[in-house]
């Protein structure tokens, strides 16, 4: 058998222009047979269909055609965020130039753990890396003292390094405030690094109350660390941020930005704004896979001062041996926790230099707008009930009179059908159903066509029967 052909390398070019061929066909083959945003027939006939697809996984003789028969299985039972009806998570259409880019990464494979796997990439993420943290912090001054960030996985790993973070800074003990609205992930990264519970601040609107923050912090001792959010998952609501990150200096506390989701509006003339107050936080989580259209992952975890990442130094000799480091090979072992870390940061340069942020800015004001004409539909039909206005891109609304069980089934029911891929969240003492809007070619038509298929599903769950 002969050496299948490599994606790098004086032949990898040839090699891989009809396997993208294959792939494209097969992904736009798989698209039609799924005829929708979902697949439609729930788990159990996706996963039929699957197990089909792939046969043995692991057969004693090859199948040259597997890469289309899979691509095609895997489109067609894709959930496909680029569809308008599929609107329930922070889970983004990619940018096509994004995603070509990261074609270009995959293909020639850095690895940036040390820089003689990824010159050029490990130059590159410096440069992306520096300029988004000034774009969050400002530039700085000195430079052994200017912002900086790491490149991540997404805001689970930027609110645990954050966090980690800050129990080095404070010498191996802080204490986790957060809000009742604050992410799953930061409870979670206090007790992967062995630090007490978190003390949760009410939240009642939704949002991080700062005088219930400054009755918290006066009766606690010792380092401390207060989480706001700057986009929640559930409402993409905003803390109030100058008023936290006042109470923080007042009481002597770090303070850390979980802006995941909001954060993309720093590209906004419109609405950046709303992010006043960003900068001063010690640390911040910025995800990009969301309001910044990259295939995941594209997290980013900025710090204020450089000198906080001193704490990930890390020496192993057959990467960052001191010798060569002291001869000028870049250290990139204290980047991050990984060690073994793809090249994530070319498909954000490639995007940052070619829309710019009037560009991306614009992506984010559309989004922002749709979200705001839902909202308004939503308002203005008798057969539904809004939740609030929407902060970010995020609206949530239910059938009026409906019981949470019925708003359940309903989202259940065009899950199955594979009609539309709605989110759900539990707030006020109900649940909701959750429209977040990402796509930016999502028009108006579009909007109201999904509230009409949420209007006729909720009419078929109370006759009783399922429409054809």
């Amino acid at each position: 058998m002969s050496t299948p052909p490599l994606a790098s390398g004086p032949e990898g070019p040839r090699a891989l222009r009809p396997l993208l061929d294959t792939v494209l066909e097969a992904l736009d083959e798989g698209a039609r047979a799924r005829g929708g945003p979902l697949p439609a027939g729930g788990p159990d006939v996706v996963a039929a269909r699957m197990r089909e697809a792939l046969g043995e996984a692991l057969p004693d003789e090859g199948d040259p055609h597997a890469l289309r028969t899979l691509v095609r299985a895997f489109a067609e039972g894709a959930a496909d965020p680029a569809h308008p009806r599929c609107a329930a998570h922070l889970h983004c259409p990619p940018l096509a130039l994004a995603t070509a880019a990261d074609l270009a990464a995959s293909a020639l494979n850095p690895s940036l753990d040390s820089w003689d796997q990824a010159p050029a990439a490990s130059e590159l993420e410096t440069l992306v890396a520096g300029a988004l943290a000034a774009e969050i912090h400002g530039p700085g001054g000195d430079p052994g003292t200017a912002p900086d960030s790491l490149i991540t996985t997404g805001g689970t790993e930027s609110n645990q390094l954050a966090l980690l973070l800050a129990r080095e800074a404070h010498g191996g003990s802080v204490r986790l405030v957060v809000g009742a609205n604050a992410h799953h992930s930061l409870p979670r990264a206090a007790w992967l690094l062995g630090l007490p519970d978190p003390v949760v601040v009410p939240a009642p609107a939704g949002t991080l109350h700062p005088a219930a923050l400054d009755e918290a912090l006066s009766h606690l001792a010792g380092p401390l660390l207060v989480a706001a959010t700057a986009g929640t998952t559930d409402a993409g609501l905003i803390d109030p941020l100058p008023e936290i990150a006042a109470r923080c200096a007042a009481h002597g506390a770090r303070l850390h930005i979980d802006a995941a989701y909001g954060g993309g509006l720093l590209f906004s003339d419109r609405h950046r704004a709303r992010l006043t107050g960003l900068d001063a936080a010690d640390t911040v989580t910025l995800d990009l896979h969301k309001l910044g259209w990259q295939p995941v992952a594209a997290g980013l975890l900025a710090v204020k001062d450089r000198r906080d990442l001193t704490a990930l130094r890390h020496r192993a000799d057959y990467l960052n041996a001191a010798d060569d480091t002291e001869a000028g090979l870049p250290d990139l072992l204290g980047r991050s926790l990984r060690t073994t870390r793809r090249p994530d940061v070319l498909k954000l340069a490639v995007t940052l230099r070619t829309l710019g942020r009037s560009g991306l800015g614009a992506l984010v004001d559309q989004v922002c707008a749709r979200a705001r004409e839902f909202a308004a539909l939503v308002d203005e039909h008798p057969a539904f009930e809004l939740h609030a206005r929407p902060a970010l891109s995020t609206v949530l609304f239910r059938p009026a009179g409906a019981t949470d069980d019925t708003v359940a089934a309903v989202r259940r029911a065009l899950l199955t059908d594979g009609r539309a891929v709605l989110g759900r969240a539990r707030l006020d003492g109900r649940l909701w159903l959750k429209v977040t809007l990402l796509n930016p070619v999502t028009g108006p038509a579009d909007l109201a066509a999904l509230l009409h298929l949420v209007a006729a599903r909720r009419a078929t769950l109370v006759e009783g029967h399922t429409p054809r």
